[in-house]
């Protein structure tokens, strides 16, 4: 398993690869960034900011989304995958935060697991970016970036991930960390046909090796870790 010395070399090259590296999804405050992030389940941050722009003009406090029959939601992002249980969802939470929260996100990810469709990597990517609160989400690209590169093992959960992660990164660095791994797994260390070739982190990489000995990547030059 990678140490937590490789795993920093590896955090300065990502932060030089992404210095900028930020949360994609288009929002004007906490709620706005708790219904883009539930939609982005299972869906690219790309399409959930195609059908933001449209539904953040429409809506703009759970009042609204609870003002109108829930079919009429459903058609609002019809276009995101699982639309019928998001708009549910979005509903009634919604509900709760007006009846418990005074219409307000809370600040506490404990608190807004409890809310309907919300998991532990949707509040954690809203106590952070919304709230500055130090957390650490594990979404599709953490994940496979963690365990390509062996810092976690193949068969870990998500939790154990994140557990991992925080470990071994500096608890004020866990918000940029996130964002800059999402950036290297969705733009370099990709799904299908990632940057192995010229990746900086290769020789660290568990699975740029295992590739390279199958005969799937042919190396080109690039500027080592030091």
């Amino acid at each position: 398993m990678m140490s937590k010395k490789e795993w920093q070399l590896c955090l300065e090259e990502m932060n030089h690869m992404f210095p900028d590296a930020h949360c994609e999804l288009i929002h004007r405050n906490p709620f706005d960034l708790l219904i883009a992030t539930l939609l982005s389940a299972q869906c690219t941050d790309k399409l959930v900011n195609k059908v933001t722009a449209d539904l953040f003009k429409k809506y703009y406090t759970p009042e609204d989304y609870v003002s109108v029959p829930l079919e009429e939601l459903q058609d609002d992002i019809r276009s995101i995958g699982l639309f019928r249980n998001k708009a549910k969802n979005i509903q009634a939470l919604s509900h709760i935060l007006i009846e418990q929260f005074n219409s307000e996100v809370p600040a506490d990810r404990d608190l807004l697991t409890t809310l309907p469709g919300v998991g532990r990597k949707t509040a954690n990517v809203v106590v952070s970016v919304a709230f500055g609160i130090p957390a650490l989400a594990v979404d599709t690209h953490v994940e496979r970036v963690a365990k390509r590169l062996g810092l976690n093992r193949w068969k870990d959960s998500p939790l154990q991930v994140e557990e991992t992660i925080m470990k071994k990164t500096p608890a004020e660095d866990w918000s940029k960390t996130h964002h800059q791994i999402i950036f290297f797994g969705r733009y370099h260390c990709k799904s299908q046909n990632p940057g192995c070739h010229i990746c900086p982190l290769f020789d660290r990489c568990r699975e740029g090796q295992k590739r390279e000995k199958k005969g799937l990547v042919k190396r080109e030059h690039i500027t080592e870790v030091n």
